[in-house]
């Protein structure tokens, strides 16, 4: 890095400069009443940036948030708001950006993190990988469930968040990587001012599921669509037909992928669109393992050595011994010795989050090329790595 060069967090002196970027990367422009109010949310601590004799030159902002896996939460950084000035671009700022956020996300016990990407291929080279799709229907109305005739009830513009939070913890540890919210993010990322609500209550009054939803040029928008069970389902998909004489659409955006809506349909032919969507990386193998479980194996500990490539979290480069336990609890350790002879699997660090997560099965990147090694420690692994679903509704 050049010696006149810094990468430090941002200092509460310094929002006006660090929206001014935000404002021209993003191409968007703030009205002066709400930029004091972002003034007073402002949260330096969160923005990073490359300096030059104190001119910011480009940045991003960490958040430290939580993911769901396996049911638990899990420490995540997520980044966010990665710009650079254009006479600055091609410098490497953001590379080293990342690499720098790596290396601090470790010091802070984050052992993932996420970002929505502006170019897949880019942030692949640092380590990130797509790890969840989601689905995207567009409905003529003729061609909604039909409806049901169901005990319950549903309220419209609910705005409880306790209530929502609820229903929503009730159905995001089902799959890897969902956030766990608290009551800010919902007041500032999930709630919108045009946004409505609808929740279904059961017959004895219990909340089982709700949608987010706005109406606009004819057409029902659902933002999300979250339900623990099938009576909360098509509750909700009746609320949604009784809008028949208002609207000529149904888009239902942000859907987990393994969803089955065109299956239940009478017809199944409406617009549907499967779209990566957001990125992650393990940021400390050792550390995020601790967190996760393998499928139980026989009474006995088994072991797998794996070679692990990732340049810009080099703590992860090299030989490692993996170790399952009988209740699947799992050690990770520094190989002692290497070389021929060893039953080895090879793997950068892409392809190890996509298969943790449960975006990709091992003998699906085995196949593939993205696995090397013996294929009886491909299947062995497939044995181990509990089949798994991802899905995300958030945005940052």
């Amino acid at each position: 890095m050049n010696n006149a060069q810094e990468i430090r967090q941002l200092t509460k002196e310094e929002f006006d400069v660090s929206m001014e970027l935000s404002q021209y990367a993003f191409q968007y422009k703030v009205k002066p009443e709400e930029l004091e109010e972002r003034r007073t949310k402002f949260k330096a601590e969160r923005f990073w940036g490359v300096f030059q004799e104190n001119e910011l030159l480009a940045k991003l902002t960490l958040l430290p948030l939580n993911l769901y896996i396996q049911g638990e939460a899990v420490p995540m950084g997520g980044i966010a708001g990665v710009a650079t000035w254009p006479e600055n671009r091609r410098e490497g700022l953001v590379g080293r950006l990342l690499t720098h956020m790596l290396a601090h996300m470790k010091e802070q016990g984050q052992v993932l993190s996420c970002l929505h990407p502006f170019l897949i291929p880019f942030y692949r080279k640092f380590g990130w990988e797509v790890y969840t799709d989601y689905k995207k229907y567009t409905i003529e109305v003729p061609n909604l469930p039909a409806r049901s005739e169901l005990r319950g009830t549903v309220e419209r513009n609910v705005k409880d968040i306790a209530l929502l939070d609820s229903i929503y913890h009730g159905f995001a540890p089902r799959y890897n990587g969902t956030l766990v919210r608290d009551i800010e993010w919902w007041e500032q990322m999930v709630l919108g001012d045009e946004s409505h609500t609808a929740v279904f209550y059961s017959d004895s009054g219990v909340a089982e599921g709700y949608i987010l939803y706005q109406i606009k040029n004819q057409q029902f928008v659902i933002d999300e669509f979250v339900y623990l069970n099938e009576s909360a389902r098509q509750a909700l998909w009746t609320y949604v037909g009784n809008h028949d004489s208002m609207v000529k659409q149904v888009v239902v955006d942000h859907v987990p992928a393994d969803d089955l809506l065109p299956f239940l349909l009478r017809d199944p032919r409406c617009k549907q669109e499967t779209v990566p969507y957001f990125m992650a990386r393990i940021v400390d193998v050792p550390s995020f393992l601790q967190y996760y479980r393998f499928n139980p194996v026989s009474s006995e500990m088994r072991e797998l050595r794996f070679g692990i490539k990732d340049e810009y979290a080099p703590w992860n480069e090299g030989e490692w011994d993996l170790s399952i336990s009988p209740d699947g609890t799992a050690r990770m350790e520094r190989a002692a010795t290497s070389g021929p002879g060893q039953d080895l699997l090879m793997i950068d660090i892409q392809a190890w989050t996509a298969m943790l997560l449960g975006y990709k099965r091992p003998l699906e990147m085995h196949a593939y090329g993205r696995l090397n090694g013996p294929q009886k420690a491909a299947e062995l692994l497939e044995q181990w790595i509990p089949a798994s679903k991802t899905a995300l509704l958030d945005f940052f």
